[in-house]
């Protein structure tokens, strides 16, 4: 039976997860900038990190009550709706264009993330091992990101995307002061993490209440109410930048997020307990994410601009993925 209770949890989890991410981004974002570290490299790393932050609270809560269904579907619907969802409302409202930089050093590897996740699912489970593999995959791409960013040159284009990488971040988070005190954003950095652990814990509760009154899996709870609610962080940021006129910000959210979906989040969860499928959603979701992933490379290399019409595409390609997912 539906109850007021759950509907609360789930309501309140979802806004103390959106400001335990807000606040995390601007307390490391101020940290970071108090040592001097560039404004694209904060956005490259401390953006994407935060708008990830709520899928590992949610996934991790769920790995450690035995949900592993709700992490696994959580991590696919993210991924799914960031490619598809996300990326194709900001096309509507403003095409992006395609950095050359993203095309050529980024994209590769977001395939890449999408097919491993099927191929290490083949024997229907990911085991600790392979979890610790996802996690150092996270950490090296991190370290890559960090270290070609300090190497670029100060041009026009790098200055561009330091400015956009700083609106990234004030969309979600608010503009941080370049010169704020390290004291006050290392207790709302500290902050911003105990709120994600209990909105998570409420979010988690709420939907499985939620999911269990109207009869709906693990499984499809973590692909769909889930997914939206752990989406929120990079829905409203590429939305807002969008109407700014910044919507080429939306393309290096998304694939930064769903990077860290597949290495961190998925990696965090299978090392702390291997994850077991089965074949139906070995078959289908599985499946999906690889064909809305394939779907929006397809789109970015084009014509290197997501037009409106491509965006309208990736919309129903999201509808039509859950429906497929909750008929088949």
């Amino acid at each position: 039976m539906l109850t007021t209770l759950d509907i609360v949890r789930l309501a309140v989890g979802i806004l103390v997860l959106y400001w335990g991410a807000e606040w995390l981004i601007r307390g490391s974002a101020t940290l970071a900038r108090f040592l001097g570290v560039k404004p694209l490299v904060i956005g490259l790393t401390v953006v994407a990190y935060g708008t990830s932050a709520p899928e590992l609270a949610v996934s991790t809560e769920a790995a450690v009550n035995h949900a592993q269904p709700i992490a696994l579907g959580n991590v696919i619907g993210s991924c799914a709706a960031n490619i598809s969802l996300i990326l194709g409302l900001t096309a509507l409202i403003a095409p992006p264009t395609i950095d050359a930089r993203i095309i050529r050093r980024e994209v590769p590897i977001l395939l890449g993330s999408a097919v491993a996740v099927p191929i290490m699912l083949r024997d229907g489970v990911i085991s600790s091992n392979e979890g610790l593999i996802l996690i150092l995959c996270a950490a090296l791409f991190t370290i890559v990101t960090l270290t070609v960013s300090s190497r670029e040159d100060a041009d026009d284009d790098t200055v561009g995307a330091a400015r956009s990488a700083e609106d990234a971040g004030a969309s979600l988070g608010g503009r941080v002061r370049p010169r704020g005190n390290p004291v006050v954003a290392m207790i709302m950095s500290a902050a911003g993490l105990g709120l994600l652990v209990l909105g998570s814990d409420l979010f988690v509760q709420g939907a499985r209440g939620i999911g269990g009154a109207l009869g709906m899996s693990e499984r499809m709870l973590g692909l769909t109410i889930i997914t939206l609610g752990t989406s929120l962080p990079e829905l409203i940021a590429s939305l807002v930048a969008a109407t700014r006129g910044q919507s080429a910000l939306a393309v290096g959210s998304v694939i930064g997020s769903n990077l860290l979906n597949v290495f961190l989040v998925l990696g965090v969860v299978a090392y702390l307990r291997p994850i077991h499928i089965g074949e139906r959603m070995h078959v289908v979701d599985l499946v999906g994410l690889v064909a809305i992933t394939v779907l929006g490379v397809i789109f970015m290399r084009g014509s290197r601009r997501i037009s409106r019409v491509e965006g309208a595409i990736l919309v129903v390609a999201y509808a039509g993925f859950i429906t497929a997912a909750g008929l088949l």
